[in-house]
């Protein structure tokens, strides 16, 4: 697309990196299914391409894609959300190193810090992200590369100021990293906001769809994007070329799609907050959600994640196996709803850490089914 052209999100996820086809003005890119590349001549690169783990057409298309849609300079797709956390990690950090993150991060990206990073000598202080002076208080002068912010968190949908972290991480010499993966790039848009890197699950909102694992890596710096696509050729986690195209096929409802999420996840949260058998309910929309008006500065709509919580652990065990519309699975921001009970499901790896979730908590992935039949859903299961 034009570069001097100002588009909106919507065309973005259309049609950016994804111009028709030159040889056969297919709309929709091709599915690159190659290894390997024919060169005109020793060294002679036909378009760029050599080998599909350096780069491939239908990879190029989705990072085009991505880049744009986050307002970055570089994008960088990768097999799943944690390979590109890695390769995130792998380039900004030594042994020795300090890392700032949430106290209620994902448990999988907790995992990453605590059980793979610290071996290694990279150390990781989880840190409430809404008090900026235990943010301060937890910077080590030289040592600290980076403050790692989810916002909305996962599962408690805490929510995190994104300009004032990142005002912190410059004055600290760090680089503020974004997880935007409950948000999409259609609610909220970090490096507009100062941060210097974004990381996507690309399985969830972005793919839509429940049928692709993947991830990706966004910047506004060119030169640490250099130095992320020399990790990610040198490191291997790239995502294929079907992936790639079937996140591409997602990316071009996201914004439709994430209307109805928000839309149907605000009638769950009206009927959940009324409901005598939930005793509180988490979501960022709520005016007495103490990020609630950090939220509506720096995001478009609330999302479509909801937890709440029960008066026992075994009440909350009991809506997870009613419910008929809402799946019981993992993952998140598919068509499709779910439920799950993250102190058993997703967060189980944060058992007996400071990152260990309630037992009574339950988190919904409210999807786009017909709003009544998801709340007459929710309405037998919880009795």
């Amino acid at each position: 697309m034009d570069e001097d052209v100002q588009r909106g999100f919507e065309t973005l996820a259309i049609h950016a990196g994804q111009e028709p086809d030159p040889t056969t003005g297919a709309v929709v890119p091709p599915i690159y299914q190659v290894s390997t590349y024919k060169q005109d001549g020793v060294g002679g690169l036909r378009g760029g391409y050599e080998y599909s783990r350096s780069a491939n057409p239908t990879r190029t298309a989705l990072e085009e894609c991505l880049a744009a849609l986050e307002g970055g300079v570089r994008a960088l797709a990768f097999a799943s959300g944690l390979a590109a956390e890695d390769t995130l990690l792998r380039t900004i950090c030594a042994p020795g190193d300090h890392i700032i993150a949430p106290n209620d991060a994902y448990g999988g990206t907790y995992r990453l810090f605590s059980k793979v990073y610290e071996r290694w000598g990279v150390t990781c202080d989880p840190v409430p992200l809404g008090d900026l002076e235990a943010v301060r208080a937890a910077v080590r002068e030289g040592v600290t590369k980076a403050i790692w912010v989810e916002t909305p968190t996962n599962p408690l949908l805490g929510i995190a100021d994104i300009a004032a972290l990142a005002a912190i991480a410059v004055e600290a010499g760090a680089l503020l990293v974004v997880d935007n993966t409950f948000a999409s790039p259609y609610l909220q848009q970090p490096l507009t906001l100062g941060a210097h890197v974004v990381v996507h699950s690309t399985t969830k909102y972005l793919g839509g769809h429940s049928d692709v694992v993947g991830g990706a890596l966004v910047t506004s710096d060119a030169e640490l994007g250099e130095r992320l696509a020399f990790h990610q050729n040198a490191m291997g986690a790239i995502a294929g070329p079907f992936d790639s195209w079937l996140t591409l096929r997602g990316i071009k409802t996201l914004g439709v799609r994430m209307d109805r999420h928000c839309a149907n996840a605000a009638a769950v949260v009206k009927l959940l907050t009324e409901h005598p058998a939930v005793r509180q309910v988490l979501y960022p929309g709520l005016p007495d959600h103490p990020g609630h008006d950090i939220a509506v500065k720096q995001m478009r709509a609330f999302g479509g994640m909801v937890s709440f919580r029960m008066d026992s652990p075994e009440a909350a065990l009991r809506v997870c196996e009613r419910t008929k519309v809402f799946t019981l699975g993992e993952s998140l921001g598919g068509v499709e709803s779910l439920i799950e009970h993250p102190a058993k499901m997703t967060h189980a790896s944060a058992a007996g850490s400071p990152l260990e979730v309630p037992a009574d908590l339950v988190r919904l992935s409210v999807g786009i089914e017909s709003v009544e039949d998801l709340l007459a859903d929710l309405r037998q299961a919880l009795g």
